[in-house]
């Protein structure tokens, strides 16, 4: 794939650069998916909640429904009919019972958030040192074409163009390789906002619903 004259060092910072740009697009298709598939969880969920007639119906439509704000309302539901049974006595439930749905609520969002974030760490840390360990195979490859006009004695275009050029390109790459997983890493983490927004809107509405009936599934 490269030349004779390009040094190990070199076509190793290369190939290096050519894997973190297959993890970042990898990482870039499976979690655009995701979120879109969330985003479609989350509104066909949130019609159907919001259509139910009373709380019971509602619990029958989480129980079906899939993606994040289904997960946070059956987690609701859940802490509810504990209470119900007679299981605000343990630790977990322990306290009033708005606190107790409260702590719940959070918890969950808090553990959907986690789960949103996953990946967007390895976008953020190609894109930020994809393009030194670029600028690191053009500076050896420099330093290889140096060793070259050393050892021959001539410094001609004939000797310098191939390592330098080739040395170049790796500077090419850790840019072309940034460039994605920067905008990837910036838009994924928009959305991670946006939907965390969203889960803690729902969770206060919950909130709200299950204080208005008396923390009771009617």
């Amino acid at each position: 794939m490269f030349g004779h004259s390009t040094s190990t060092i070199v076509a190793a910072t290369l190939w290096l650069l050519i894997a973190f740009s297959v993890a970042s697009w990898t990482l870039i298709v499976m979690k655009g998916w995701l979120q879109w598939q969330q985003t479609r969880q989350n509104r066909a969920f949130s019609k159907a909640f919001w259509n139910a007639h009373g709380l019971s119906q509602a619990e029958a439509a989480a129980a079906q429904a899939e993606g994040p704000l289904a997960r946070l309302c059956n987690n609701g539901f859940e802490a509810l009919q504990e209470m119900q049974k007679g299981g605000e006595h343990s630790l977990q439930n322990s306290g009033d019972k708005q606190t107790v749905l409260e702590r719940r609520l959070r918890a969950q969002v808090e553990k959907e958030q986690h789960a949103l974030e996953s990946g967007l760490m390895v976008l953020a840390s190609v894109g930020s040192t994809a393009p030194f360990v670029g600028l690191f195979g053009t500076v050896w490859g420099i330093m290889h074409a140096l060793q070259d006009i050393s050892r021959t004695g001539s410094a001609g275009l004939d000797v310098v163009a191939g390592p330098i050029g080739e040395a170049l390109i790796a500077t090419a790459i850790g840019i072309a390789t940034a460039i994605p997983a920067v905008l990837a890493y910036n838009y994924g983490l928009r959305q991670v906002r946006l939907q965390v927004a969203e889960l803690e809107a729902f969770a206060n509405d919950f909130l709200h619903l299950a204080l208005k009936s008396g923390f009771t599934l009617k």
